[in-house]
């Protein structure tokens, strides 16, 4: 009998790992196949809400071009939380994005990541909607392939935010899967369309978003949307029950970024 079910077990962990070479076809990738800085083809460095905090009351400084909170290494974006003081703050991190590089919309935006352990810690691997300088936050979309806050060791999170559905109206569309390792590499993923996002986890599909088809204000995830790397310290969320400083540096790695769309 346990040889029949390591069997099933077997034939179902097959299909699922050939899962997406069998649906969907590679349209854009990122390996990380080099050694310094992020491709500046490929990645900015994000600077710009520093000096109010993101709105969220974050502690850190997101540096801009520091190997210390940005490298590729041995096939590896890395990026690094530190206790390091930098322009008034007492931590520095980096926070990367694609905007105006890589334009994604639709399909299945996958990425194998390993994440950082500590209280206080808020790695994050989201999306945001281009036409955010015009129409400004909530109104362009978020969406929030996995968060994970360090005093909640074994869950991570993914979330929706529109003009509708957003945490400044407690309206957010969020749902939580227990991960037993977070700290190992694991595979996040969307699976995106014109009907509805669905958020996996290995696979293991814990959050799904139907378009109502009502209005923008609902459903801002038409256009094309840019894809955002980061390790925040403290903030309203990930700062709820304090910092841990034995936790740094802190690094998330991240192997590949992968946008597949179907055959």
């Amino acid at each position: 009998m346990s040889r029949f079910i390591f069997i099933i077990l077997f034939v179902s962990l097959l299909f699922t790992s050939c899962r997406t070479s069998r649906n969907w076809k590679l349209v854009w990738s990122e390996e990380f196949n080099y050694t310094g800085l992020p491709d500046a083809k490929v990645w900015n460095f994000d600077t710009a809400g520093n000096a109010w905090a993101w709105g969220n009351n974050e502690l850190q400084n997101y540096t801009a071009e520091s190997l210390q909170n940005a490298k590729v290494e041995q096939g590896k974006l890395i990026i690094t939380a530190r206790k390091d003081s930098s322009n008034g703050k007492a931590y520095t991190s980096a926070r990367l994005t694609t905007k105006n590089k890589i334009k994604l919309k639709y399909g299945r935006i996958e990425i194998r990541a390993k994440l950082p352990q500590g209280r206080g810690l808020w790695p994050a691997i989201w999306m945001l909607g281009d036409n955010i300088d015009t129409v400004g936050w909530p109104m362009c979309g978020e969406i929030d392939i996995m968060e994970f806050v360090g005093y909640q060791p074994d869950s991570v999170y993914a979330t929706i935010h529109s003009e509708a559905y957003n945490h400044m109206k407690n309206t957010q569309k969020m749902k939580s899967l227990f991960i037993r390792q977070p700290q190992q590499f694991n595979t996040y993923a969307v699976e995106w369309s014109k009907d509805k996002i669905d958020f996996y986890c290995n696979n293991i599909l814990y959050n799904s978003i139907l378009n109502e088809h009502n209005t923008v204000r609902e459903w801002p995830f038409d256009n094309s949307f840019f894809l955002l790397l980061n390790i925040a310290v403290g903030g309203n969320w990930g700062g709820k029950y304090g910092i841990d400083n034995n936790s740094f540096p802190a690094m998330m790695e991240i192997d590949y970024v992968r946008w597949w769309k179907k055959e």
